[in-house]
């Protein structure tokens, strides 16, 4: 079992910084714009990065940890800029990274490979193998650590990944596709591991994926991406409330003078079942349904708020990006 982090180690994250900050950053593969002056501020706490393919996405990943330059703009990790040697550094102390692709090296086992990456963020030897063990304990992986990679199924190589990210005990998890392959036990039993990760232990989480159930059970704030351009960011819950919102109302008595009512207030409505409304009301306020039932004699027995989905709000967002671009 992974050991709760120490206040030392909270500590290391500024909860009034952001966690990561990007300020026109440009980059270029040819004629392809990857990414098309990303300007983005990230406080502490659990984010998925959304886009379609082609979106920047990994690009912006790797470019926060320095594999890739940007052409124009800069970059900053916990105030670290990766463009500098020294700085690298240190973000790979306070920086955990889980890759999307198959990476992993044969002819080593799992306590090999992530004991000998923990060593290069910086720990003794002692302390990688004894952190090693601690992290494979705690995405449950049991005696087949000892076995070859190679002979390792998809869940167990992501299980892996997910490990070395977590033996030096970062403040900060870039994790790109962790659900990538993944059978439904499997990617549930990930989805658990992230969402302790990101509200149990205090982690901040920066979760590339393009599956949004995964990312409304295990993040609060999205941002997505697309054509290289931040098309949205923001509170999940704040992105999925909408001015007008659907409010599902059930009506006892008079349910037609209802009907006529709302129509007469211009208060756009649709019947989904006989007594049973989908309302659109505007702005917070409910009370006004109430009175104008007591208008005509109808009685209101429920009244339920419809949220929007995050696929909706996805969906929503891309068509406004493209609409303006066009």
């Amino acid at each position: 079992m992974l050991p709760d982090a120490d206040a030392a180690s909270m500590s290391e994250i500024d909860p009034h910084a952001p966690v990561i900050s990007l300020a026109g950053v440009e980059k270029h593969f040819g004629p392809v714009k990857a990414l098309a002056g990303v300007d983005l501020s990230l406080a502490p706490g659990a984010t998925a990065l959304l886009g379609p393919n082609g979106a920047g996405k990994t690009t912006m990943i790797k470019l926060l940890l320095g594999l890739v330059q940007p052409d124009a703009g800069e970059a900053r990790l916990l105030g670290f800029d990766p463009r500098l040697p020294a700085d690298c550094i240190e973000l790979r102390r306070k920086v955990g990274y889980m890759p999307e692709s198959d990476c992993l090296p044969a002819q080593m086992n799992a306590v090999e490979l992530v004991s000998t990456l923990a060593q290069l963020t910086g720990l003794s030897a002692n302390d990688a193998m004894t952190r090693a063990h601690e992290a494979l304990d705690y995405v449950g992986l049991d005696e087949q650590r000892y076995r070859d990679i190679t002979s390792y199924s998809t869940g167990m190589k992501q299980r892996v990944k997910l490990a070395q990210a977590l033996a030096h005990d970062p403040p900060l998890l870039l994790l790109d596709e962790p659900t990538n392959g993944l059978d439904p036990k499997g990617r549930r039993h990930m989805l658990e591991l992230i969402a302790d990760l990101g509200h149990g232990r205090g982690k901040s989480v920066l979760l590339c994926s393009h599956l949004l159930p995964d990312v409304e059970r295990t993040c609060d704030h999205v941002v997505v991406l697309d054509r290289g351009r931040v098309a949205a960011s923001g509170a999940i819950a704040e992105l999925t409330r909408s001015e007008s919102r659907s409010t599902r109302v059930r009506v006892a008595g008079a349910a037609e003078a209802f009907e006529r009512e709302l129509a007469s207030h211009s208060i756009g409505f649709e019947r989904e079942s006989e007594g049973l409304l989908r309302v659109q009301v505007r702005g917070d306020d409910t009370d006004e349904l109430f009175e104008h039932a007591g208008r005509v004699g109808a009685r209101l027995e429920g009244v339920e708020e419809l949220r929007s989905t995050l696929d909706q709000v996805f969906l929503d967002v891309l068509k406004r990006s493209r609409e303006e671009r066009a």
